[in-house]
């Protein structure tokens, strides 16, 4: 489980604001906050790099050790990104009891093929990568696997999926978190050659109208078509 992971080694912040905390993520730390059970929030820096490497891993729960204090047993609970969404550059910790009930959102691993998705033309595609669980602090998962082998029709959803013991769900039960779906590619392909066929057709019929339209004399011989006034004679006197 995650709250295993390893402690961090924290200092207080004595100094807020965006200037100095720049400082600190240049130095190589993450500046951070400790919150809750109705104790005063306490600003903390931690090393960058050993945080992250447990955040990546699926830590939930870290052990933070603050110079001069005890260890706390902490709750990931809000991280903040830059700009650009590539670098953490705030982290909100809240502290909880091993056994206190917490709800978190944890990261969903696919597994496995599913025997739909070997039809040609299926796509899968991953609706959730994240499911919203709750459960005792120390049994937080790292991640939930979710076997697509056993996978059955074209859509797993949410009450589908297998659980730990001691978890149990908040997000909607009916939300889809894997959809397989077949694109009709010959279909399509026919489609557009039909058009394509019609095309040429089209231009060639507005053309010969538009010549028609322009004068183009009868051929020799012709008759007038019914009810159309003979063109005037030239040859006619005036009256």
């Amino acid at each position: 489980m995650s709250y295993e992971s390893a402690t961090l080694h924290a200092t207080k912040r004595d100094r807020l604001g965006t200037r100095y905390a720049k400082r600190l993520r240049a130095a190589g730390r993450t500046p951070a906050i400790i919150f809750g059970h109705k104790l005063a929030p306490l600003s903390i820096s931690v090393e960058s790099k050993p945080m992250l490497a447990a955040l990546q891993h699926g830590a939930h729960v870290i052990k933070v050790q603050v110079e001069g204090g005890e260890v706390e047993t902490c709750l990931v609970k809000d991280l903040q990104f830059g700009y650009l969404g590539d670098n953490v550059v705030h982290v909100d910790f809240a502290r909880v009891d091993l056994n206190e009930i917490v709800e978190v959102a944890v990261s969903v691993h696919f597994i496995g093929i599913a025997e739909n998705a070997k039809r040609p033309g299926a796509v899968v595609t991953h609706e959730a990568a994240t499911l919203q669980l709750r459960c005792a602090v120390k049994n937080i998962p790292e991640s939930i696997r979710v076997d697509l082998a056993h996978m059955q029709g074209d859509v797993l959803t949410t009450s589908q999926v297998k659980l730990p013991e001691g978890v149990t769900l908040v997000s909607d039960p009916h939300a889809a978190v894997v959809r397989i779906v077949v694109i009709a590619e010959e279909a399509a392909g026919e489609a557009t050659t039909a058009a394509t066929a019609i095309e040429p057709e089209v231009l060639t019929a507005r053309k010969d109208v538009a010549e028609g339209e322009a004068g183009a004399k009868p051929a020799a011989g012709a008759k007038p078509a019914a009810g159309a006034k003979p063109a005037a004679d030239s040859g006619d006197k005036k009256k």
